[in-house]
């Protein structure tokens, strides 16, 4: 059985909006959008999001990804 509650993230998401909006404009670019209010509050959405920007090719989006999860403890 499936919760219906989404895992949320620690108070420190609501601390890191700089990096989360430099993630939302670096995966623009590839075409992928960023709900930020998702990211700060649901963990499997933002392990989705920080795994699709770890794949790109693009060693910036993969560093604010890197540091982004890290402040994120996830």
């Amino acid at each position: 059985m499936q919760s219906t509650q989404m895992n949320t993230l620690r108070p420190a998401a609501a601390g890191c909006l700089v990096e989360i909006i430099e993630l939302k404009w670096l995966l623009r670019g590839y075409g992928i959008d960023v709900h930020v209010e998702r990211l700060q509050s649901d963990t499997e959405y933002a392990r989705r999001t920080l795994d699709q920007a770890a794949a790109t090719p693009n060693a910036a989006l993969r560093d604010a990804a890197a540091r982004l999860r890290r402040f994120l403890e996830l």
